[in-house]
């Protein structure tokens, strides 16, 4: 096994919920393309430069393409939540974060007429995109957005705690709700809250200094404080740590792909390694 490369115990996970070919005729071993697409992303090189042990950079591009719109990777990755849950190795006191990635030149371009949404977005820096992202208390990905860099965390909140979906190995529906949400303070809202309790979702996030000054200013009225535990918020520190491990890709901490589809593939690719 070369660095950058699939282990047997992740290829032994990874290998029953790849699709099967349909055509009789050879092809490119799928546990050497998916070593070269995984090593492809974590060195950030070109599709061009992959080294010719993995095969064709055209087939490696064409396959990854292929599973990523049609739900491969996705799959991959809920099997390997299922399979930890059933263990019953999820933590659900989960966090919640965002964080920027800087999109290179060559990420731009893609057809923009009659084409979805790129999440590409213009801020001070230049183009940018965000990953919303929900972990477990280890740290490991549950559900993550992309966006436009320019898009604010609090908006993103329910998009990316509806996306929490552990299947279940057996009969019973998948999980979707977790014990407990950690957030920062750019998720403290009054809608946010009001959303959160009506899912009984208990949660621990800080109050803004000026929704502190604007409560203490009504007096009476302005009602009490949300509950704060200041110890049980300094759990939160997984999802930066979870960012860290996904930004050891270099071909994620900076955006070269020119569809949304292609970079949320890759990020779902990393997170599934790390259940792997």
């Amino acid at each position: 096994m070369r660095r950058h490369e699939l282990s047997d115990a992740e290829w032994e996970l990874v290998q029953p919920l790849l699709p099967r070919p349909t055509m009789e005729r050879p092809r490119l071993d799928d546990r050497t393309v998916l070593n070269g697409i995984i090593w492809k992303f974590r060195t950030g090189v070109a599709w061009r430069d992959v080294p010719e042990r993995y095969g064709s950079w055209a087939t490696l591009h064409t396959r990854f393409r292929r599973w990523a719109s049609d739900g491969t990777f996705e799959r991959m990755l809920r099997a390997a939540q299922a399979k930890a849950d059933a263990a019953g190795s999820i933590d659900w006191l989960v966090s919640v974060d965002s964080t920027v990635v800087r999109a290179h030149q060559h990420a731009a371009g893609a057809r923009k007429k009659g084409a979805p949404d790129q999440a590409l977005g213009r801020s001070r820096g230049g183009l940018t995109s965000k990953i919303h992202l929900v972990v477990d208390g280890f740290g490991r990905p549950l559900a993550f957005v992309v966006t436009a860099g320019n898009i604010n965390d609090c908006t993103q909140l329910t998009t990316v705690m509806d996306a929490i979906r552990v299947p279940r190995i057996g009969p019973g529906r998948p999980r979707i709700r977790p014990d407990h949400l950690l957030g920062d303070k750019g998720y403290s809202s009054k809608a946010i809250r009001t959303w959160l309790r009506q899912r009984r979702i208990t949660h621990t996030i800080p109050e803004r200094a000026d929704q502190v000054a604007n409560r203490q200013r009504g007096g009476r009225k302005g009602g009490r404080p949300p509950v704060f535990d200041k110890q049980l918020y300094k759990q939160r520190n997984v999802v930066e740590r979870c960012f860290n491990r996904l930004k050891q890709w270099r071909g994620l901490a900076t955006r070269y792909d020119k569809t949304a589809m292609s970079y949320r593939a890759a990020v779902t690719l990393a997170s599934l390694l790390m259940w792997a």
